[in-house]
């Protein structure tokens, strides 16, 4: 974790004065309800204990001056000649940048100093939490009074406009709206939410990064969704007050779309029964039962990997590895599929055990590296100064 003083010194060496505000805005990491999200659907995140880091300070002309730490890199544009840039990461900044003014606020020229702890492409959506750090701290630097959700909306804006990524709102809603010891259920049709206890106990969150990124992900994951569409539409036929899979049941599909398409069939049923899914993993953590909700994880593996067709060798190998270990509850792909991380449950106590024992039998089977990020539930986006 980084710490303010070293966001504020670094900020007064890079800009050479004092940052007015600093805020540090998490990634995440989604319980269960993977593909639910387009489907109009649940989904159960909650924020990590890494972030991204940003201090700002107002400036006298009207210049956006940015610095990446990451990238040693410095970006400068006027406000009035905000548009998308090549060089890429300016663009999760100027993209609030845009919508705040798209929806009438006047800003003045600032500086905004950028870091993070949020381990890149491993699907902790450290983009989004750039954006989340950035709409707060403009909103603190120039008392916008945005509520929270409005942050968030402006930051999965950003990501479709100056990204050219039309992501769904989760991300950006698990940066800004988390609760330390808590997952959100978010309800990805009117976004309403409830928070539902996390409390591990002797247990702890583990992810495990494959290191790979397979090619099919963008052409699989459009097919997802008009297979999805299609099923719908075979439904309405019948039931035409049903706008999504949301709205569908498992009967319906049987009857409606089985004996047409097969293959439709089972990737729409497969939202169907991980929104039940979801549904029953409250209900485990509302009862403290750990245990049942490990084993929602393990069904929700077996449906992307074998029904969704989402997963691959990598994250198969992993899950099947983690069942051989009653200290592991649950585990399960996280996130859009063909790459990424593994989501574990597993006791504290086995963790550092079950990473020697894996990383080499996994290095050996496919000549990568296995890194392992061990995760604490946490707040959403603050204020640090």
């Amino acid at each position: 974790m980084i710490s303010k003083e070293q966001i504020a010194a670094k900020y007064n060496e890079v800009f050479g004065q004092d940052a007015t505000h600093i805020v540090r805005s998490p990634g995440r990491i989604n319980i269960i309800g993977e593909h639910t999200d387009y489907n109009e659907g649940f989904v159960l995140p909650t924020a990590i204990d890494k972030a991204i880091y940003v201090a700002v300070e107002k400036r006298t002309d009207d210049f956006i001056r940015l610095y990446a730490e990451d990238f040693k890199a410095y970006f400068e544009i006027a406000l009035a000649n905000i548009r998308p840039v090549e060089e890429g990461w300016p663009n999760y900044v100027l993209g609030v940048v845009d919508q705040l003014q798209q929806r009438g606020f006047s800003l003045g020229g600032f500086n905004m100093y950028i870091d993070g702890d949020v381990p890149l492409g491993a699907g902790l959506s450290s983009s989004a939490a750039l954006e989340c750090a950035a709409g707060y701290a403009l909103n603190v630097l120039f008392d916008l009074q945005l509520a929270r959700v409005d942050i968030a909306k402006i930051g999965q804006l950003a990501e479709h406009n100056y990204a050219g990524v039309k992501c769904g709102i989760m991300d950006q809603f698990a940066s800004v709206m988390s609760k330390a010891g808590h997952v959100v259920k978010l309800d990805c049709r009117d976004l309403s939410f409830s928070y539902k206890p996390l409390d591990l106990g002797d247990y702890a969150v583990l992810l495990l990064n494959t290191n790979v990124k397979h090619s099919l992900a963008s052409s699989a994951y459009n097919d997802r969704r008009a297979a999805c569409e299609e099923g719908v539409r075979l439904v309405q036929a019948a039931y035409p007050d049903v706008k999504s899979l949301r709205d569908v049941t498992v009967a319906q599909l049987d009857q409606y779309v089985k004996d047409v398409d097969q293959d439709i069939y089972e990737k729409c049923r497969f939202v169907v029964e991980e929104n039940q899914r979801l549904n029953d993993a409250c209900i485990a953590l509302e009862n403290g039962d750990l245990e049942e909700l490990g084993q929602q994880l393990y069904r929700a593996h077996d449906g992307l990997s074998k029904e969704y067709e989402v997963s691959c060798k990598e994250l198969d190998f992993l899950v099947d590895y983690v069942k051989n270990f009653p200290e592991v509850l649950g585990a399960r792909m996280m996130g859009g599929g063909f790459g990424g991380c593994t989501i574990n449950l597993v006791h504290k106590s086995f963790q550092d055990l079950l990473i020697d024992r894996l990383a080499p039998i996994y290095k050996a089977q496919f000549d990568l590296d296995l890194t392992a990020i061990k995760v604490v539930p946490s707040n959403g986006t603050e204020l640090l100064v």
